[in-house]
């Protein structure tokens, strides 16, 4: 095995971001829904290793939800909450 395939690299999506008071959320039981601060149609951003690499958008086909790339990331826009 190279090196490169030995590297692990967590990939997350963030839709949205919502400012909570932490008794709300300590109160939120499974199920519960947060409203965010983003629209269905919004770019979300792609993280890799909690660093923002790139932004994207949703798609649904069938039974499966896709992202696909549209640009990369602006680090200083995704530390400053931009949409």
């Amino acid at each position: 095995m190279s090196q490169i395939e030995a590297v692990d690299v967590e990939i997350s999506v963030v839709l949205g971001r919502s400012v909570l008071p932490m008794q709300q959320l300590l109160r939120m039981g499974r199920g519960a829904v947060i409203p965010l601060d983003a629209s269905e149609k919004d770019e979300v951003w792609i993280l890799a290793n909690n660093h923002p690499v790139a932004r994207g958008e949703i798609e649904i086909r069938d039974d499966r939800i896709a992202i696909t790339v549209t640009r990369p990331a602006d680090v200083y826009d995704f530390m400053a909450g931009a949409a």
